[in-house]
C-alpha cells in the first residue's frame, strides 16, 4: 500500500473522532452514575409528579383563619405567589433586613449569599430513573382502624387525632404537594421504623419522645418484656429494630399501603432549646469534638485553647449562629433537623399525628387502636439528664432572651413549615 492511500481524508478524520468522543461521553456518564450509586447507597429513585396549585400567602392565611392557628406571616411573603414547599427563590433576603445590634450585622454576615428560606424544597437528589407506573405517589389517605378502641374516655382524644390529621393532609393537598421533581425512595423512608406483628410505621423524630417509641416497638416486637428495663444505649446503638429502607422496593411499598404510619412532632422552638441543652451542656463524647469544636472555631473571637481543643462549653447564641449560617463548619444533625426532612410528611400520609405536649394520652390511644397488649403502657420516665427540669415554654423563654428579635425571627423563619404543617402558634419572638 502506498503512503498517499494511508492518509484519511478529513471527513473520515472527524467521523472517527466524532465516534470517539460520543463512544467516551456515553462511557463517562455510566460510570458517574454507578458511582453515585455506590456511594450515597440509596438505589432507585421515584419520579414524584403529582398535579399542584400555585399558592398565595392569602390563601394560606385564609386557611389558618378557618382551622384557629395563629401565624406570624413575615411581610416578605405577602408579595410573592408560590408553592411553598416548591420555590426555588429564595423567600427571605437576610441582606436587606435592618439590623439594629452588631450582634444582629454578624448574623447577617454569616447567613450571607445563601438567604434563609423560609421553607425549604424537600431534598432532591440526583437520577436514576424508575417507571412511575411502578409505585403509586403519595400514598391514598384512608381512615383509621378504630374497631379495637372501646373505651369512650377516648373520645376527646380521638377528636383532636381527626383534627390534627385533616390539617395536615388538606395543607398537603392544597399547598404542599411536590412538582416534578424527583427523590429516592430509600432516602424518603431512612427514618421510618417496622413492627411487622402489629402493623406499624413508626418516623423517629429526635427530641419529641422517640427514645420512649423505641422501647415501645422493641416490646411489642417481643424484643424485651417491659419498657422500663431497655437502657439508652440499646434503644439508640442495639440495632434490634427494623428500618423500613431494610427492605426490598415490594416490601417497602406494600407495608407503606398497608402499615399503620404515625409519627409525633414538639413544637420547634422547644425541640431546638431541648437538643441544645442534651448535646451541649452535658458532656457528650460525640457532639463536643464533632459539633462543639467547629462552632466554637467559627463563631467565638478569642477563644481559648482549651474551648478549641475538646468542643465543651457551646453556647446558645453560638449554636443559633451555626444553625443558620448558609456555610455551616459541620452539617445539620437529626436532632435539629426539621420534621419535614425528617418524615416528608407532604409525600407519606401519615395516619396518626401525635404531639409531644399530648405525649402519654395520643400514645396510648395509639396502642389501644392497633392493639396492644392492654398492660403496655407508654413509658413517662425522662430518657437522660433525669435531674434537669424538661424543657417546655418557661425554659424556651430563658434561652430566648439571650438573641435579639432579629435572630429569633430567623430561628422561626427556619423552623416555618414545621410550624405550619403541624399547626403550631407563634412562639415568643
Amino acid at each position: 500500500m502506498q503512503p498517499s492511500e494511508m492518509v484519511m481524508n478529513p471527513k473520515q478524520v472527524f467521523l472517527s473522532l466524532l465516534i470517539f468522543g460520543v463512544a467516551g461521553l456515553l462511557l463517562f456518564m455510566y460510570l458517574q452514575v454507578w458511582i453515585e450509586e455506590q456511594h450515597t447507597g440509596w438505589g432507585p429513585v421515584i419520579d414524584l409528579q403529582p398535579a399542584l396549585r400555585t399558592m398565595t400567602t392569602e390563601k394560606i392565611q385564609e386557611h389558618i383563619i378557618h382551622q384557629n392557628a395563629k401565624f406570624h406571616m413575615p411581610e416578605v411573603l405577602k408579595e410573592k405567589k408560590e408553592n411553598i414547599l416548591d420555590s426555588d427563590r429564595p423567600t427571605r433576603d437576610l441582606t436587606k433586613i435592618s439590623l439594629s445590634q452588631a450582634g444582629d450585622q454578624a448574623l447577617s454576615k454569616i447567613t450571607g449569599s445563601l438567604t434563609s428560606k423560609l421553607v425549604e424544597q424537600y431534598q432532591g437528589t440526583k437520577i436514576l430513573s424508575m417507571k412511575s407506573s411502578e409505585m403509586d405517589w403519595p400514598l391514598d389517605i384512608r381512615p383509621l382502624n378504630k374497631s379495637l378502641v372501646q373505651d369512650n374516655k377516648w373520645r376527646n382524644t380521638d377528636e383532636t387525632q381527626e383534627k390534627r390529621r385533616s390539617f395536615l393532609q388538606e395543607f398537603c393537598r392544597k399547598y404542599g404537594a411536590v412538582s416534578h421533581r424527583q427523590s429516592h425512595l430509600f432516602h424518603v423512608v431512612s427514618r421510618i421504623y417496622v413492627e411487622d406483628k402489629h402493623k406499624i410505621l413508626y418516623c423517629e423524630v429526635p427530641k419529641a419522645g422517640c427514645s420512649n417509641w423505641k422501647r415501645i416497638l422493641m416490646v411489642l416486637n417481643g424484643l424485651a418484656s417491659s419498657a422500663y428495663n431497655i437502657s439508652h444505649d440499646t434503644v439508640h446503638y442495639g440495632k434490634h429494630l427494623k428500618k423500613l429502607d431494610s427492605f426490598d422496593l415490594k416490601g417497602i411499598y406494600t407495608r407503606l399501603n398497608t402499615y399503620t404510619k404515625a409519627v409525633f412532632v414538639r413544637d420547634p422552638m422547644e425541640r431546638l432549646v431541648s437538643a441544645f441543652r442534651d448535646k451541649f451542656e452535658h458532656p457528650n463524647s460525640y457532639y463536643h469534638p464533632v459539633f462543639g469544636k467547629a462552632i466554637i472555631k467559627k463563631y467565638r473571637p478569642n477563644a481559648c485553647e482549651e474551648a478549641l481543643n475538646n468542643g465543651s462549653g457551646v453556647k446558645f447564641k453560638e449554636f443559633i449562629h451555626y444553625l443558620l449560617d448558609s456555610h455551616r463548619p459541620v452539617g445539620m444533625d437529626i436532632h435539629w433537623e426539621k420534621v419535614s426532612k425528617l418524615c416528608y410528611p407532604c409525600l407519606i400520609n401519615y395516619d396518626f399525628v401525635g404531639k409531644f405536649e399530648t405525649l402519654e394520652e395520643d400514645a396510648n390511644y395509639f396502642l389501644q387502636m392497633i392493639g396492644a397488649p392492654k398492660e403496655l403502657k407508654f413509658p413517662n420516665f425522662k430518657d437522660r439528664h433525669s435531674s434537669d427540669k424538661r424543657t417546655n415554654d418557661q425554659v424556651v423563654r430563658q434561652y430566648l432572651k439571650d438573641l435579639s428579635r432579629t435572630e429569633r425571627q430567623l430561628i422561626y423563619d427556619f423552623y416555618y413549615l414545621d410550624y405550619l404543617m403541624f399547626n403550631y402558634t407563634t412562639p415568643f419572638l
